[in-house]
């Protein structure tokens, strides 16, 4: 019952969150800097921050940071013992921010961004859901892959660039 209990609190609270999420307050924004705040948030000597060029989106910076702990968190969990990866560059009008993992992979679930699966023990199933509403509703997407250098997970953060002269 205590366990059941303790589900369901978990199962409220995360859809909590889902239904109040706060509307972005976008700005000009500083990767350079949005990164190095996140790498010295995470203070893990597996975590790397391989800077790219000077770059600028338009996005909540409280919210972004929040997306990327999280997503480096998940990176950091899927490969214990492994290096993760935090590094960004300009394509196109947008900005890739990719974190990588050398874990097991991406697990064969179509599921992945479903509110409240999970497949960590003890999860929410909220992180990943939440991380892409906020991404999305900045105008940017939030997606998954494969590692095609060697075994593990990108994830990726798209974002639009904007004129640095701006920001």
């Amino acid at each position: 019952m205590e366990q059941r209990s303790d589900a369901l609190q978990r199962f409220l609270g995360g859809y909590a969150r889902l239904a109040r999420l706060p509307p972005p307050q976008v700005r000009p924004l500083d990767l350079a800097l949005l990164c190095g705040r996140v790498h010295g948030l995470l203070a893990d000597a597996r975590f790397r921050l391989e800077p790219g060029e000077p770059a600028h989106v338009l996005a909540d910076g409280d919210q972004i940071e929040q997306v990327l702990i999280n997503l480096v968190r998940n990176a950091l969990e899927a490969d214990p013992h492994g290096v993760v990866a935090l590094r960004w560059r300009s394509e196109g009008g947008q900005a890739w921010i990719e974190i990588l993992d050398g874990g097991h992979g991406l697990p064969s679930s179509d599921s992945l961004f479903v509110p409240f699966f999970t497949t960590k023990p003890g999860g929410s199933g909220i992180g990943l859901v939440l991380s892409r509403q906020i991404v999305e509703a900045q105008g940017g997407r939030l997606s998954l892959r494969p590692r095609d250098d060697m075994r593990g997970t990108v994830a990726d953060v798209v974002l639009p660039l904007c004129d640095a002269t701006k920001a």
